[in-house]
């Protein structure tokens, strides 16, 4: 593990300059005072866009989940809860009764209601603009939306669809205005019956069409810039304590943590991993350290010979052979990351999701580490000498995720797989990713409902446009006996049957490891000494939930 060490080192000086820094700050936190009305936050990573509907991003759901609302709502700890709909039955496994949240306007003023639902989800059908099906595939989903009357729906599945309430809470609902004089009929097609032009991102962007009923409102959205937010004093629900919130994207942890030292931000997100200790020691400021459900993962093109960036895209893709990919998780000591790359900010996976949620294979040990039995299955494979891949990651998303990348690639290179590392900002990464760029990335995705379904459905079943599966699966993986499993999994709504189903889809998941997880991060935050903030198991950061400390 030499080499791991040896890479903290070059490290630390930069780290203890920064804290150095610290203490000669100090002092001047105390001239702003608890009840400022402006709360300013730096983000790890940079919002795409304000469009709800554009791309369902880590810092997009930060965003949105301000100005925005849905029928349902997740809480911090993942929980399905009232959202604009306060109650809903199941008539039988595919129709629901929503009953819509009386006495709710827009930020323009408009009274919401039912049309105002069925507006939203004809123009995620329609948004252009929208990245890799993040929300159509959700409405694709749904036969028919009815209007019972102003304040009932009516919503009818093509399948059951036993995740419906957590899916439905990532659907930001907008006011029907923006349909002009048009009136759409979710029943009437894709289109819903309109003929003339749906909002743009740039709407969104300047603001024009950024109307939502959540506690703040756009007052301006810079790509790149700070986000400037105001409170929506029409707020249906509980009034923030911030009258205006200042988002700025710091993607690097050094800039972050001297922005909080200094005095220009409140609050940061994913500080370095390698200054916590120092901040816990001083009584400046405060951390919260969540445990989420964000897999950190290995994606593998599994579906094209040759692949682009493997053996320099010439010959055969050994990517290909289930004994490879199980090699390359084998080579990895996913304990020894934890400790000396994460500074124990993450817990090493065993599986796809935490132990304990719904799908979950119980008891199962931390993925192995047994170099020696990877270089045996390589040799069985046919590649004895090993063979050549580039290995794309982030470098500004995921914690420590340019040392985590150069971690793996140290951990390959070891039992002969000859590993370039290409590491990019994010904005770059995710959208080469979209287009299949890669041969083997790193990504990182967390779930808003507690069980492997999500995951499976968006990053390992055979991609299908029409009933949104496979929407994430880059690597172009397709089993039958998985995708069956998985199919009847996602049509049972009895939990402990579907929770089985899920189990034995994860161990056929397992064995051809398409996608190899490697850890599951903490999310933390560090903010000043008179704010108090819980954190959120899917890693945003909501204004609405920090507050003055008593």
């Amino acid at each position: 593990m030499q080499g791991f060490l040896q890479f903290r080192r070059r490290r630390m000086p930069s780290v203890a300059m920064a804290l150095f820094a610290a203490a000669a700050i100090g002092p001047a936190l105390a001239a702003r005072p608890a009840a400022a009305q402006t709360l300013r936050i730096a983000m790890a990573g940079e919002t795409t866009s304000a469009d709800p509907h554009n791309y369902a991003l880590g810092p997009n759901t930060t965003l949105s989940q301000h100005i925005f609302e849905a029928l349902t709502e997740i809480d911090a700890d993942l929980k399905v809860a009232p959202g604009l709909a306060t109650r809903w039955e199941r008539q039988d496994d595919r129709t629901w009764i929503f009953h819509l949240r009386e006495g709710v306007r827009f930020q323009n003023g408009d009274s919401f209601g039912a049309p105002d639902v069925v507006y939203s989800y004809c123009r995620i059908l329609n948004n252009p603009g929208e990245v890799v099906q993040s929300f159509s595939r959700l409405v694709r989903r749904i036969a028919r939306l009815e209007v019972l009357d102003e304040h009932t729906l009516r919503l009818t599945t093509k399948v059951p669809e036993p995740l419906l309430l957590s899916d439905i809470s990532n659907l930001s609902i907008l006011p029907r205005r923006l349909a002009g004089e048009a009136k759409p009929d979710f029943n009437a097609g894709e289109s819903c019956g309109v003929s003339g032009p749906w909002p743009t991102p740039a709407q969104f962007n300047d603001g024009t069409a950024a109307i939502g009923t959540g506690p703040y409102r756009l007052v301006s959205y810079t790509p790149g810039g700070a986000i400037i937010l105001e409170r929506n004093d029409g707020y249906w629900g509980t009034k923030p304590d911030w009258k205006t919130v200042r988002l700025t994207p710091v993607t690097a942890a050094g800039p972050r943590l001297a922005g909080l030292l200094a005095g220009d931000q409140d609050m940061i997100e994913a500080p370095a991993t390698g200054d916590l200790p120092r901040l816990r020691q001083n009584a400046d400021f405060n951390l919260a350290n969540k445990q989420t459900t964000r897999l950190i993962f290995i994606q593998l093109d599994t579906a094209r010979s040759p692949s682009p960036f493997v053996q320099g895209g010439d010959g055969p893709n050994p990517l290909q052979d289930a004994r490879v990919r199980q090699a390359l998780s084998l080579a990895i000591d996913r304990k020894a990351i934890e400790q000396r790359v994460m500074d124990g900010v993450a817990t090493p996976a065993t599986q796809f999701l935490p132990l304990g949620m719904v799908g979950t294979i119980p008891d199962l040990p931390v993925l192995p580490y047994d170099p020696a039995k990877a270089k045996a299955l390589l040799a069985e494979a046919g590649y004895k000498d090993g063979f050549s891949l580039t290995f794309h990651a982030t470098n500004n998303r995921y914690i420590n995720d340019a040392r985590l990348a150069q971690a793996l690639a140290q951990y390959w290179n070891r039992v002969g797989v000859k590993v370039e590392l290409d590491t990019m900002p994010s904005a770059v990464f995710f959208g080469r990713r979209g287009k299949r760029d890669f041969s083997a990335s790193m990504g990182g995705w967390s779930t808003d409902a507690d069980e492997t379904m999500l995951f499976f459905r968006s990053w390992l079943m055979s991609t299908d446009r029409e009933r949104g599966l496979g929407t994430s699966n880059y690597g172009g993986w397709s089993d039958p006996k998985f995708d069956d499993l998985a199919g009847q999994a996602m049509r049972t709504m009895d939990q402990p049957a579907r929770a089985e189903l899920l189990q034995q889809a994860g161990r056929v998941a397992l064995e051809q490891m398409p996608v190899i997880p490697v850890q599951f991060e903490n999310a933390v935050w560090a903010f000043r000494k008179d704010l108090t903030y819980e954190g959120r198991v899917d890693q945003t950061t909501n204004a609405a939930e920090i507050h003055p400390a008593k």
